[in-house]
């Protein structure tokens, strides 16, 4: 490869011509190889039977690895959980990468595999791509967007409108760990905690709970705002109430005790790796309990209900038994978390 000797990106590697044919061979094509990776202008797929699902997102996660992960596993998780959210199955991703000229080659390997191994896991499909290069300083090391597609399961549809009071309220597992991750990775408060980020692919969670059930009226992956502005986002949508139970949500002691040192609400901090559902009670305990029996969701539990009182709010139930209003996600907590 031109300029191998570096281990950098140059700009001649974005320029379209042999060094870009190099430094996509080197990094992308051996790791993301399938007969439906293309080096033509498009790839040429079999369309999905039935309903499609589609979700595209970007990544620009600072740092770019942290405890748990990295923007290239992330890249894949997010997209991947996005249509899984809609009940569909992950069928073919694509990926754009903006690189800054003298990112280490080394890293940028590092996430290549990351996308590759954590790709195989779900089974999905890296089919085409894009390589920029931008100049020193353009971008902050490294940025990747992923456009997923999926087949929606036949029967399945669910949506942040469709809540109903009397709906159990699910988490997939302990919340906030990928937003304490990220805070702690940046070191602002020198805090020293073991907290690693819950950065998962979520397709076989939610296709354990639909083998139970194709009744589920909403799931949501709970990135930026965590769950509490999720919950917020879905009590809008359907106009009704929610009321968590504050003893039953599952924190980490870690993740929990950082938030206490620093008067944070572990409901608003970011997860990378946990589902809210939303189903009717009576189904709620046997999709807890395919839940559990999934390596990503094995602390699922149900953490409150959806009510008709005060719609478009969300009440906790706290510790000492009495009733709070949770306010309402305003700003940035945490930027760059994903």
């Amino acid at each position: 490869m031109s300029d191998k000797n570096s281990g950098h990106v140059t700009l001649a590697m974005g320029a379209g011509g042999k060094q870009t044919a190099e430094l996509i061979e080197r990094v992308f094509a051996r790791r993301f190889d399938s007969p439906l990776l293309t080096a033509d202008d498009a790839a040429v797929l079999d369309p999905p039977h039935g309903k499609m699902a589609m979700s595209t997102d970007g990544f620009i996660v600072s740092p770019a690895f942290f405890a748990g992960g990295n923007v290239g596993k992330l890249s894949i998780c997010g997209t991947v959980n996005d249509l899984a959210c809609m009940g569909a199955r992950p069928l073919y991703l694509t990926c754009g990468f903006v690189i800054e000229e003298g990112y280490p080659l080394q890293k940028l390997e590092q996430i290549a595999d990351s996308m590759a191994t954590t790709a195989a896991e779900v089974g999905v499909t890296l089919v085409a791509g894009d390589t920029k290069v931008a100049g020193r300083g353009q971008v902050d090391g490294v940025f990747i967007t992923t456009t997923g597609v999926g087949e929606v399961v036949e029967g399945v549809s669910p949506a942040g409108a469709k809540a109903a009071p009397g709906d159990a309220i699910i988490v997939t597992g302990d919340i906030g760990r990928h937003g304490c991750t990220i805070l702690l990775e940046r070191d602002d408060f020198g805090i020293e905690a073991d907290v690693t980020s819950d950065c998962a692919p979520l397709w076989a969670s939610v296709k354990a709970m639909l083998d139970v059930t194709h009744d589920i009226h909403v799931i949501r992956d709970a990135t930026r705002g965590g769950v509490g502005t999720v919950l917020y986002e879905i009590a809008g949508q359907s106009n009704v109430g929610v009321r968590l139970d504050a003893t039953v949500v599952p924190v980490d002691p870690a993740v929990g005790g950082v938030c206490r040192m620093l008067g944070l609400e572990p409901l608003y901090l970011a997860c990378e790796g946990r589902l809210v559902v939303i189903a009717p009670r009576d189904v709620a305990p046997a999709l807890v309990e395919a839940l559990q029996a999934c390596p990503y969701s094995v602390g699922a539990a149900i953490i409150g209900e959806v009510v008709d009182e005060r719609p478009g709010w969300v009440v906790l139930n706290t510790e000492i038994g009495t009733q709070t209003l949770l306010p309402q996600p305003t700003g940035e907590l945490l930027p760059r978390i994903c």
